[in-house]
């Protein structure tokens, strides 16, 4: 009798460990999913900021348009980081799906050193703008500059925020399922704002300067 109640306390405790399982997966792919959604939104914003620029990008007030303000090769630097910055953290990505923690977490590390260098770059492009007396207020066209462009940096910090704190969490907790799905969602943020970024290079600098 007592081999048999072992043996159906064992069962038990395997369905249980099978049903959390489960329970955790499906709550992985809701948060996974409820995050599409959020991008989704997101892009929707985008979108605005861009064919608000489209539209108001000949309304210079006299002064410099795109042409002569952008620096294309100084841009190209910091596009440049931040594409390699998406390489990054994807092979950051399948380290953590190889279990890989060490080799994670020099990928993740670098990764966040370059999404900061190209912050760096940025806010000081905006302060050289500013100090020519190029500011938003100067005129239509660099009002919506500021507004596409400063959204964009303002989820890239964000995102490095992010980042820091994932760091945080899994050096104290590992690689637990919740991390797993929380690094999944990053991981979609971050290239998200890497293809706006291509699109925000295209639109604002590259057709501007040519």
């Amino acid at each position: 009798m007592s081999t048999t109640a072992h043996a159906l306390n064992h069962g038990h405790a395997a369905q249980a460990a099978d049903h959390d399982h489960e329970h955790h997966h499906d709550a992985g792919e809701s948060t996974v999913f409820g995050f599409w959604v959020y991008l989704m939104s997101d892009l929707l914003i985008f979108a605005t900021l861009f064919v608000t620029y489209v539209v108001l990008s000949g309304g210079t007030n006299g002064g410099p348009g795109a042409k002569e303000l952008f620096d294309l090769k100084f841009v190209a630097g910091e596009t440049a980081l931040l594409l390699v910055s998406s390489l990054t953290f994807g092979l950051g990505m399948i380290a953590m799906h190889q279990k890989k923690v060490g080799l994670m977490f020099g990928w993740l590390a670098v990764t966040w050193l370059l999404g900061a260098g190209f912050m760096v770059m940025e806010i000081w492009e905006f302060n050289h703008l500013v100090h020519e007396g190029f500011g938003p207020d100067h005129s239509a066209f660099l009002s919506a500059f500021f507004a596409l462009v400063g959204t964009h940096g303002l989820h890239v910090s964000a995102g490095l925020l992010w980042l820091l704190v994932m760091f945080i969490q899994l050096k104290r907790n590992g690689l637990t399922q919740t991390n797993k799905t929380r690094m999944a969602c990053l991981s979609l943020f971050w290239h998200f704002l890497d293809l706006v970024w291509i699109g925000v290079f295209s639109v604002v600098y590259l057709s501007g300067a040519l």
